[in-house]
């Protein structure tokens, strides 16, 4: 049998070689000829072994390079679209760094402190405070302060309220951080040390207070708030000479502000 199959493929391919087909293999016909005519071959000398390479091996190479093409282009349409919707989708908000976890409630002050201190209340600009008898009142200061109180005889010791607007977002001081952190904070703009900083919670708002000892001889006591869409900072000084005279009094007048009306 070897040797029948071997007279076969030789006469097979004289017979091609006589009737000039040799160029089957030439660079004359292009690849899908060749292996058309090789296939053709093929399918009648031995096609239990060279039927491997079909006569339409070129066209299923070309339908599946077609059809991956197609899945790619399909894939990255699909994937632009994707990221397109998540261009569109505005991302939430950022969680607030910090958040006070005081809940309860200081009553606001409003002893008189045996005639020390008297009632006071803004129309416009919406606040009310014990304020010191006698005082020098003083409106707005351009850059400086709102409402201005100051001693008769040692102008160091005032007490001055001001306003500035904040984004509708923050709604609290703690929004500025830590009551501890910002004190720091504050202490090192002022050259100063930081001898307290406590959160206070009255009327459902927030207040934090600090109490700086500043190294030119100046003693401050800073209150911060946010109300109503504004951070009120209320301050109250004196040397620190004068201190122990008029902490007790400085203290009930920050108890006392609150920065809306009843």
């Amino acid at each position: 049998m070897p040797k029948i199959a071997t007279f076969i493929s030789s006469y097979a391919l004289l017979w091609v070689a006589q009737h000039n087909q040799v160029d089957a293999f030439s660079f004359q016909l292009s690849r899908r000829e060749s292996l058309a005519l090789v296939g053709g071959v093929a399918s009648v000398v031995a096609p239990n072994t060279l039927s491997i390479f079909p006569a339409n091996a070129i066209d299923e190479e070309e339908t599946v390079a077609t059809t991956e093409a197609a899945t790619t282009k399909e894939e990255a349409v699909t994937t632009t679209e994707t990221a397109t919707k998540e261009e569109e989708e505005p991302a939430p908000p950022p969680p607030p760094k910090y958040k006070s976890s005081l809940s309860e409630e200081t009553p606001r002050s409003v002893t008189r402190m045996g005639g020390l201190l008297e009632p006071f209340q803004d129309g416009p600009r919406r606040i009310v405070m014990m304020v010191p008898s006698g005082w020098n009142k003083f409106d707005g200061e351009v850059g400086a302060y709102d409402l201005k109180w100051q001693d008769l005889v040692d102008k160091s010791e005032n007490i001055k309220v001001s306003s500035s607007p904040v984004k509708s977002t923050t709604t609290a001081i703690d929004a500025l951080g830590d009551v501890q952190d910002v004190g720091k904070n504050l202490a090192a703009k002022r050259n100063a040390k930081l001898i307290s900083a406590k959160e206070r919670l009255t009327d459902g708002v927030l207040f934090y207070k600090f109490d700086f000892a500043i190294s030119d001889g100046t003693h401050q006591l800073l209150q911060l708030c946010v109300c109503k869409g504004k951070l009120w900072s209320i301050d109250a000084s004196s040397t620190e000479k004068r201190w122990s005279k008029r902490s007790e009094l400085y203290e009930n007048v920050f108890g006392s502000f609150m920065p809306k009306l009843a």
